[in-house]
């Protein structure tokens, strides 16, 4: 059930999948704005202006795309590991620090998402907004919430596979990750 290539896997993959190309979709999007920004800056003495709000809208871009990459970073286990201690166990005990990093992972985005939620209501409860766009800032925590959400879906399956291959003595492909 929690293997990667079950129909839970692959719809858990499509999903973090899509979030990640959201994510950059995005930031090709800021950076086509900064540029142009910064050009209407540079080029005032032509007629040109800088976009209004340009940080604004920033702001919230990269909000979205933090949260919409780390759901694929988790998956692929993207993440930095300091393996200095863990490369003296043997992989039985290295699965089950998987397993308890990966129920430490899976807390932190249920907080992450409790938070954000609480966050969300809060800024449509006071009408909040930015201050030159006057653009609400309810929807940019719920941008942010999606990802949040898949993030914690995402963990979960994680947190599912690790202890699945820790019972059944699979190790882990070797992470996509950074090692220290």
């Amino acid at each position: 059930m929690f293997q990667d290539q079950s129909p839970l896997g692959r719809g858990i993959y499509g999903l973090a999948k899509l979030m990640a190309l959201a994510g950059g979709i995005v930031l090709v999007a800021l950076v086509v704005m900064v540029v142009v920004s910064v050009t209407g800056r540079a080029l005032l003495w032509a007629g040109l202006r800088p976009i209004r709000g340009d940080y604004e809208l920033v702001e919230a871009g990269i909000g979205f795309a933090v949260f919409a990459f780390l759901p694929w970073a988790h998956l692929e286990r993207g993440h930095a590991i300091v393996s200095i201690v863990t490369d003296r166990f043997g992989p039985a005990v290295n699965r089950w620090i998987l397993v308890i990093t990966d129920i430490m992972m899976l807390a932190a985005a249920g907080f992450i998402t409790w938070r954000l939620y609480d966050g969300m209501l809060d800024k449509f409860h006071y009408h909040e907004t930015t201050l030159l766009l006057r653009m609400p800032l309810g929807w940019t925590y719920a941008a942010g919430l999606v990802g949040a959400v898949i993030f914690t879906i995402v963990a979960l399956y994680v947190l599912g596979r690790s202890v699945s291959n820790a019972l059944a003595g699979r190790s882990e492909t070797q992470s996509a990750g950074a090692e220290l």
